[in-house]
């Protein structure tokens, strides 16, 4: 889980989005970053295990490397059901920790928590009911696209 955490690039992302925020983002704040925060390590559980479980049979099926689905039924010597099991509570509980951290800020302000917050949510939004709408894009995800970009609801 350690590598598969660091290559998705939520680190990353979140390091180079702070970097577009301005003087909100201070010195402090990219030290915080340094230190893999939790909510840090939560939003890229949420990203992984959302995107593993969602792609892992058409990655199967492509011959694409192991996932970390398969990875976890070898390591532990569990069926596919089991790895999803256990992948559904990991993934509640990251979920708890993003809330969490959300409801209890550090000093590091919540506009730039907010940002760990929505990564997961976009996770969330592209690998529901375990559908690859990343990869596949469908109707559902394009109709997504439309109401944020095209039709926006009016503030």
């Amino acid at each position: 889980m350690r590598v598969a955490l660091v290559s998705i690039g939520a680190p990353v992302l979140t390091f180079i989005s702070f970097i577009g925020m301005g003087e909100i983002a201070t010195k402090e704040v990219f030290d915080w970053l340094q230190q893999n925060p939790k909510i840090v390590r939560a939003s890229s559980k949420v990203i992984r295990l959302m995107d593993d479980m969602a792609t892992h049979k058409f990655e199967q099926e492509r011959g694409h490397i192991a996932s970390s689905i398969e990875c976890y039924m070898k390591q532990h010597g569990v069926s596919e059901q089991q790895a999803y099991e256990e992948f559904h509570k990991q993934l509640e509980n990251a979920w708890k920790d993003i809330n969490e951290e959300c409801l209890k800020p550090t000093a590091v302000p919540m506009l730039l928590l907010s940002r760990l917050l929505n990564f997961a949510r976009a996770a969330d939004v592209m690998y529901k009911g375990q559908k690859d709408a990343f990869t596949h894009l469908g109707e559902v995800m394009k109709n997504n696209i439309s109401m944020l970009l095209i039709d926006p609801v009016p503030i």
